[in-house]
Formats: C-alpha cells, sequence, structure tokens
C-alpha cells in the first residue's frame, strides 16, 4: 500500500465512522419518523428519499420537505440530524486540517514531489549534500553555467532559503537525513545521468558516511568529499573516493598563490570567472605577521616557512591550538589590541594576514594594524558570505573567502577538471609561464571574462570528428578552430591544454592530429564554443573546415545558421 494511502486510512479512520454512524442513525430516524400526506393518511419516507434529505441537510446547503410537509415528529427529528451530522462534521473537517499541517504526510508528499522531478531530469545533474555557505555558493555558480543539481539538506530553514533563491534553474530539494540511503537514492543516485555527488555535510563521519554509502550504491558515480580530519581523509581514500577536499590547506594554498605567485593568481581568478583580467598583485618582500593559529593559519604558516618568509604568529589562546613549529616568534594576544601588533613588530612588518575564523576580529585586526602602519600590505580572511559588503567597503589588498575559494575549486573539479591540470602545469612550469600566459591571453582575448570550456574527443561531445577519425581521415587541432562561415579565419579561441592517456601537453600544436580519447582546454571570447561546436557536431561542417569544399548541404546549413 502507498504510504499516503495507509496515512489517510490511519488518520481518516474515526471521523470516518463518526460520518458514517451519523448519517446511518439520521437516514434511519427519517424514515421510521411517521409522516402525514394532504389526505390525513400516515406515511414513512423510504430509504433513498431520506438519504436524499439528510444529505444536503447535513451539509447546510438548503432545506426542503420532500414529497409532503412534515410531521412535527419528522421535524423534530430533522432538527436532531441537522445538529448530529453538522458535528459530526466539524470533527471530521478539523481532523483533515490537523491533518493536512501533520509533519509525516507533509514530509511523504514532499518525498514524492522531489522524487518526480528528479525523475523528470533528463540531462546530467550533480547531487549537492548540505546546503551551508559553500553548498550555496557551488549550487549558484553550477545552475549559471546551466548544470543541474540536487540537493539534499537535513536543515528546512536551509532548504526554505534555496526555495526563495531566484534561479536561472528549477533545483530539486529534500529535507531529510542525508546519510540514510533511501535518502540518496530518493535523489537520483543510481539514475544513469547522475554524475557526482558533491558531500558537504559539516561533520566529516557524516561526509564519510557519504562517500562509503555512494561508492557501494553506484561504484561509477564521481564522489567529491569535504573533510577537515586526516583520518577521515585517509578512510574516504580507502573506499576511493574521487576527491577529497581539506578546506583549510586550499584556503592556504589560494592565499599562498596570490602572494608568491600573483601572476598565476590573477590568471585562476580570470579563467575561473571571478574577474577581469587586472594587473598582478605586487606583494612586499620582508617580514609578516600571521593573526590566528588554528587550521588555517597552521596551514599558512607551513607554506610561509617552507619558503623561509620571516613570520610572527599572534594568537589569543596557543596553549590550545599548540606554539608554531620552529623558532618563529609567537605573541599571545587577539591581534585586535595596538599592543599586541606593536609586540608582533607591526611597523616593521611589510604585510598582515588576518586569518581567524571570525570576520569581525579580522577586520578590526587590519583597521588597528592599518593605523600603525599605513604601508602594510593587508591579506583578510571572510568566514561568512553575508559580510561580503563589510570587506569591500574596506577594501583590503587581498581577501580570501573560504566558501568561495571551496565552490569554485568544486564546480572546476565537476564541470571542467582540466583546468585545475593546466593551473598546476603552469604553477610547476613557474610564475614566468604563468606571466606569458597573462600576457598572451589578455593581448588575444582582451581583459574580460572569458569563456572556457573542455572537449572530449569521442561520440559524445565531438561525434563529426569521431566518425572521421574512425574513417581514418586526419583531423588537426586548426581544423576545429576555423570560422564555419570563412576557413580562413580562426575562431576567437586558443587551445590551452591537451590530455591525451598520461601526457600532457600545454599549449599544444595546432598542427598535431587528433586521436580519439584526447581531451582539449579552450579558452576564448563569449559564444566562440557555439560556433565551434558546429564543427564537432555535423560531418559536413567538419568536412569544409578540413577541406574547404562546401557541401550544398553544408551551404544551406550555413545560410540558415547565418
Amino acid at each position: 500500500m502507498s504510504p499516503v494511502v495507509h496515512l489517510l486510512l490511519r488518520q481518516l479512520r474515526a471521523p470516518m465512522l463518526v460520518l458514517i454512524v451519523a448519517y446511518a442513525v439520521a437516514i434511519l430516524g427519517m424514515v421510521l419518523m411517521p409522516g402525514v400526506k394532504d389526505d390525513g393518511s400516515e406515511w414513512h419516507m423510504d430509504f433513498f428519499h431520506a438519504f436524499y434529505f439528510v444529505s444536503y441537510m447535513a451539509t447546510t446547503i438548503g432545506f426542503g420537505e420532500i414529497p409532503y410537509p412534515f410531521s412535527a415528529a419528522q421535524r423534530l427529528w430533522a432538527v436532531i440530524s441537522v445538529y448530529l451530522t453538522v458535528v459530526a462534521w466539524f470533527y471530521a473537517i478539523g481532523k483533515i486540517v490537523a491533518l493536512v499541517q501533520d509533519a509525516t504526510l507533509r514530509q511523504v508528499f514532499a518525498e514524492r514531489r522531489f522524487m518526480r522531478a528528479v525523475r523528470n531530469l533528463t540531462d546530467p545533474f550533480y547531487i549537492v549534500v548540505g546546503y551551508g555557505q559553500t553548498g550555496a555558493l557551488l549550487v549558484e555558480s553550477l545552475v549559471k553555467h546551466g548544470r543541474h543539481v540536487v540537493v539534499v539538506d537535513k536543515d528546512a530553514e536551509r532548504i526554505n532559503n534555496l526555495a526563495l533563491r531566484d534561479l536561472p534553474l528549477y533545483v530539486p530539494t529534500l529535507c531529510a537525513d542525508p546519510s540514510l540511503p533511501d535518502v540518496l537514492k530518493m535523489a537520483g543516485l543510481r539514475r544513469p545521468n547522475c554524475k557526482a555527488l558533491v558531500a558537504l555535510a559539516g561533520a566529516g563521519t557524516v561526509n564519510l558516511h557519504l562517500a562509503i554509502s555512494a561508492k557501494l550504491l553506484n561504484p561509477r558515480v564521481r564522489v567529491i568529499c569535504r573533510s577537515e580530519s586526516q583520518s577521515i581523509a585517509d578512510n574516504m581514500a580507502s573506499f576511493n573516493t574521487d576527491h577529497i577536499i581539506d578546506p583549510f590547506d586550499t584556503f592556504s594554498r589560494r592565499l599562498f598563490t596570490a602572494l608568491h605567485s600573483p601572476c598565476l593568481d590573477t590568471l585562476y581568478s580570470w579563467l575561473t570567472g571571478r574577474g577581469m583580467l587586472g594587473e598582478p598583485l605586487d606583494p612586499p618582500h620582508g617580514k609578516w605577521i600571521l593573526c590566528g593559529y588554528g587550521r588555517f593559519g597552521k596551514a599558512l604558516y607551513r607554506r610561509l616557512q617552507a619558503e623561509g618568509i620571516e613570520t610572527v604568529v599572534i594568537e589569543a589562546t596557543p596553549e590550545k591550538t599548540g606554539w608554531p613549529e620552529g623558532d618563529a616568534e609567537c605573541v599571545k594576544g587577539r591581534g585586535t589590541e595596538a599592543v599586541t601588533l606593536e609586540e608582533a613588530g607591526v611597523r616593521e612588518a611589510v604585510g598582515i594576514v588576518a586569518g581567524t575564523d571570525d570576520d569581525t576580529n579580522n577586520l578590526s585586526i587590519l583597521m588597528t594594524a592599518g593605523m600603525l602602519n599605513p604601508d602594510l600590505f593587508m591579506v583578510a580572511r571572510q568566514n561568512r558570505h553575508t559580510n561580503a559588503e563589510l570587506f569591500k567597503t574596506f577594501d583590503p589588498d587581498v581577501v580570501v573567502e573560504n566558501s568561495r575559494i571551496l565552490a569554485d575549486r568544486i564546480r572546476l573539479l565537476l564541470a571542467t577538471p582540466l583546468l585545475l591540470e593546466f593551473l598546476a602545469a603552469v604553477r610547476h612550469s613557474g610564475e614566468r609561464r604563468a606571466r606569458e600566459y597573462t600576457a598572451g591571453l589578455g593581448g588575444l582575448l582582451g581583459e574580460a571574462v572569458p569563456e572556457v570550456c573542455e572537449i572530449s574527443i569521442g561520440d559524445n561531445d565531438t561525434p563529426a570528428v569521431a566518425r572521421a577519425l574512425r574513417a581514418e581521415r586526419k583531423v588537426c587541432l586548426d581544423d576545429i578552430l576555423r570560422s564555419f562561415r570563412d576557413r580562413r579565419r580562426n575562431l576567437p579561441a586558443v587551445a590551452l591544454f591537451l590530455a591525451r592517456d598520461r601526457d600532457r601537453v600545454l599549449s599544444p600544436d595546432g598542427g598535431a592530429p587528433l586521436r580519439c580519447g584526447d581531451r582539449l582546454l579552450f579558452c576564448g571570447v563569449r559564444g566562440f564554443f557555439e560556433r565551434m561546436r558546429w564543427g564537432l557536431l555535423r560531418d559536413e561542417v567538419l568536412d569544409y573546415l578540413i577541406e574547404g569544399k562546401p557541401t550544398r548541404t553544408f551551404l544551406i546549413s550555413r545560410e540558415g545558421r547565418t
């Protein structure tokens, strides 16, 4: 039996019995009460007419004495029946209203709507578990890039907040315990178009359980988990979790990149859509002050020490967080007081990092430090997305927003993982190579945020190219970058990266032939990919791009497109 039907029968059993008994008594009484015809003879109402009369009398639709005017006994029983049936209806309606407000029934209906919405998803989609700050930014970013998302969270307030968001795509949501396997199955984990599960629940043990459940229920689905504990991360890895993200290591790596490799950081922000291409930062070299020695501070401190950067740590409770490793100086305090900053040598320092887990303290640290040393290079850690306006108004040199960095990284892992490989290869090549890419791409594409896309040579992304390669025809990278309107002109785009088996190639040669299975990363002006897809999908367009001989079919299609 359906859970909805079972719940309705269980909750409405008593009011239905009350209504049936009330109607039965009223009908039986009307049949037994004697009446008087026009000629003075006695008569009794039959059951059909009694049921007809009680039906419109009980619902107070109207009143009429049929088929003859009632006797005193019949009118007396009609009065009794009115109160009897109306009270029964009041009781039944009250139970129905209470049932509509019943949390269990509402949860069942919500689950039904959720499962129906998930079944209606025909495009690839991702499951996001946990709609906190990171989850909200991730969902917004994915949806704006045309990706379908399903959200599960046990916090009803978060789910309600998502329902109020004005997003370009509908996002099915469910308020339920995500650690239950049935909930993951309702979210579509076993569906063939489910591409990944992202576990962003607050507790690391919940994310561990999600990673294990996902790999057991659907081994082919990609699993991305957040973990702040090394032991939990190791346990996740044992279940072949695809990506395990340590938020504090991610924050510190991004901040260290901004300080140590400003050109790479500028390139990263530009390609990931964080802002227009601008001048790289020029952080000073010398003594730095790090306020906050929690998990984020420790991760950043290790990176600064590895580069030999002199660092002074300010921590309010070093007996709890631990003292810095090595011979680094540690000053006890919050950093919001001038005396603490003076003791740390703020007047001789070149930069300061406000890296506590409190946004108010971080802003206070920077304001106090700025009054003591106006030439300081200021770096702020932003913990809550709702405080973005405050940090924007203060305008430090670098703002590291925890949730934004995590959301961007996860989006890249889901949508364009090759972009992360490209940036890692550029980082390995050095800051000089990053500067060359920044200058070259900026000169070619301008400073506006570019469109970045990743394709795989095969039947899914490039069916026309795949068919040509199976026919042993030569297709080069330059061929698919030609304009289908005039093959003598190239599209405003460039190939950044080629992944072939285990080989990784930066700026691949345009004359090199492509192979099935190649993965390519492109960057170009907005809208270039729509024009490039014509040659990837249609045989006659690809023939024109390769050989320069347009067929009649191609000319007709091109004229229609133009």
